[in-house]
């Protein structure tokens, strides 16, 4: 398969580019014109230290047919780049959040759907197999009626390597939208598509206020369901820059039965970095992001319908949207009925 990396603007797109490298079944092409000139982390920088082929232009990645795309640039962007790859016939893999607005969402939603190909959003820790262990301990009852979830996803300032995220244009907000998105994901899928009701949400941008970001760099966010479950969201970029791992997300539930508490990056092995200087650890655990591609690829080889696809992204997008408007009120939002049926993939 032909698979093309499109942009090199979000901090996963180098992970991505080096596990589509080392697989066998995929010729890679990336490219990444926006890059800022001399950032060694973008553009063909980045492409040579990490041994992957690279053009130019946009015009040069669909000069030849593309049979997927992956997306990983600057939120805003991601629309243009999602319409561009479906209009060639590739099916796209989308960083999230899937746009920062639901009108962009509802668009990429359609031109895919018009162009017949598949469209997944990247939500890695759907694929964790103590996720999986999680969702059947849910299923079969052995933690009863789910009454409530705390949530953290938390970890270091992306601005800080990608001063993008800290534009409000650019990235659509803060830790708010980086962070509130894979956590909302995680409950549609453990209320088995179940929508928010209502969500209220308190930010600040307290942490790591010498940047001048004019996006928040922490938040709580609040959501209700229908069905009663509460869910508390702490989605701040909260880690220090002397913090052992890049970041974390866990979820405690509390059941009627039992409390089950999910780390999707456990410590494995902890120790002190002499190169560093710092300490640091190991996680444990799945390699998330090679079961997404893996599942993804996939979808695109087979036709099969991936999981998350992007109804999964609009969805929690939706709960993102509905946060900020709460921080612009400082009142609870209720939430409009819902764009899509519950069927969750």
């Amino acid at each position: 398969m032909r698979v093309a990396v499109l942009s090199f603007a979000h901090v996963h797109a180098a992970t991505y580019l080096e596990l589509l490298r080392d697989r066998d079944d995929v010729e890679l092409v990336a490219a990444d014109p926006g890059a800022p000139p001399g950032d060694p982390d973008r553009g063909p920088a980045l492409a040579e230290r990490l041994h992957v082929p690279y053009t130019e232009t946009w015009d040069d990645v669909f000069a030849q047919p593309v049979d997927a795309a992956v997306v990983t640039s600057e939120n805003a962007h991601h629309r243009e780049l999602v319409e561009r790859a479906a209009q060639a016939g590739a099916h796209v893999l989308c960083e999230k959040p899937l746009a920062t607005t639901e009108a962009d969402a509802r668009a990429i939603l359609d031109t895919c759907a018009r162009a017949g190909v598949r469209l997944m959003t990247a939500y890695p820790v759907r694929f964790d197999s103590a996720f999986g262990a999680l969702r059947d301990a849910l299923g079969d009852g052995s933690i009863g009626r789910l009454v409530s979830v705390h949530g953290t996803n938390n970890g270091w300032n992306p601005a800080r390597s990608r001063s993008w995220f800290g534009d409000r244009e650019l990235a659509g907000g803060g830790a708010v939208m980086d962070h509130t998105v894979h956590i909302a994901d995680l409950m549609d899928v453990l209320l088995d598509g179940e929508q928010a009701a209502e969500v209220y949400a308190q930010a600040n941008s307290v942490l790591d206020a010498d940047l001048g970001l004019d996006v928040e760099t922490a938040g709580l966010v609040t959501i209700r369901y229908p069905g009663g479950v509460v869910a508390a969201v702490d989605c701040s970029w909260s880690h220090p820059k002397d913090h052992p791992n890049w970041g974390g997300l866990t979820l405690t539930c509390v059941g009627e039965r039992a409390i089950a508490e999910f780390d999707a990056f456990p410590r494995l092995l902890g120790g002190f970095d002499t190169a560093t200087g710092r300490a640091r650890w190991e996680p444990g655990g799945d390699d998330l992001d090679a079961a997404m591609l893996d599942a993804f690829l996939d979808a695109a080889r087979t036709g099969r319908h991936p999981s998350p696809d992007g109804e999964a992204g609009l969805r929690s997008l939706r709960v993102v949207l509905a946060a900020y408007e709460s921080l612009r009120t400082g009142q609870p939002v209720a939430l409009p009925p819902p764009y899509t049926d519950t069927a969750v993939r």
